[in-house]
C-alpha cells in the first residue's frame, strides 16, 4: 500500500480520546488516569491507546507547550543567522545543543532581502538577557556567522493540536 491510501485505525473510543485531550491533559498527578475516568475506561487502554496514536501517526507527539508571559518569560526573542552554507548544519547543531536555545533550525535565504538561513529562538524575561545570550551564540559562531539579528515577538500567538470537529 502506497502512502497515500495509508489512513490510520481510529475508532470512537480514540475520537473520544483525542476530544478530552485536545485541549491538555488535566493538570493533576495522574492526567491519563483522570482522561481514563471521564471517560469510563481503564487508564492502562488510554495509555494503550494514545501510544498506538503516536505510533500511527495519528497524534505527533505529546509534550508540554507553556505560556511564557504567564511564566514571567516575556522577551522572545528569534535570533537569525547568516551562517555559510558549507558551515549551517555544524553551527545549527551547535546552537541547537545550547541550554537556553529551545528550537533552532535552517531554512532557506530569500535573497537579496532576507540573508538569513540559521533560527535560533531564545527566551528571557528581559531583553538584554536575550542580547546577552545572543552575543555568546555569536561569540560560538566566531567568523562563520557573517550577521544576524533578533526579532522580538510582539505578541503570542495561540498555539494548538489535533482539533477534531465532532
Amino acid at each position: 500500500m502506497n502512502k497515500v491510501d495509508w489512513k490510520p485505525h481510529m475508532d470512537e473510543t480514540d475520537r473520544q480520546i483525542i476530544q478530552a485531550t485536545q485541549e491538555g491533559l488535566p493538570l493533576v498527578p495522574r492526567p491519563y488516569h483522570a482522561v481514563a475516568e471521564a471517560l469510563g475506561l481503564s487508564s492502562a487502554d488510554v495509555m494503550a491507546r494514545m501510544q498506538r496514536m503516536l505510533d500511527d501517526g495519528v497524534i505527533r507527539r505529546i509534550g508540554v507547550v507553556p505560556n511564557h508571559y504567564r511564566l514571567g518569560i516575556k522577551a522572545n526573542g528569534m535570533s537569525v543567522w547568516d551562517v555559510d552554507d558549507a558551515h549551517v548544519r555544524d553551527a545549527g547543531m551547535e546552537l541547537g545543543a545550547l541550554d537556553y536555545v529551545t528550537h533552532c533550525y535552517r531554512r532557506p535565504r530569500h535573497l537579496p532581502d532576507w540573508p538569513y538561513n540559521l533560527f535560533a529562538m531564545v527566551h528571557g524575561r528581559r531583553r538584554d538577557e536575550v542580547e546577552a545570550l545572543v552575543a555568546e551564540m555569536a561569540r560560538i559562531l566566531g567568523p562563520r556567522a557573517r550577521r544576524h539579528e533578533i526579532l522580538f515577538s510582539t505578541r503570542i500567538l495561540k498555539k494548538t493540536g489535533l482539533r477534531l470537529g465532532m
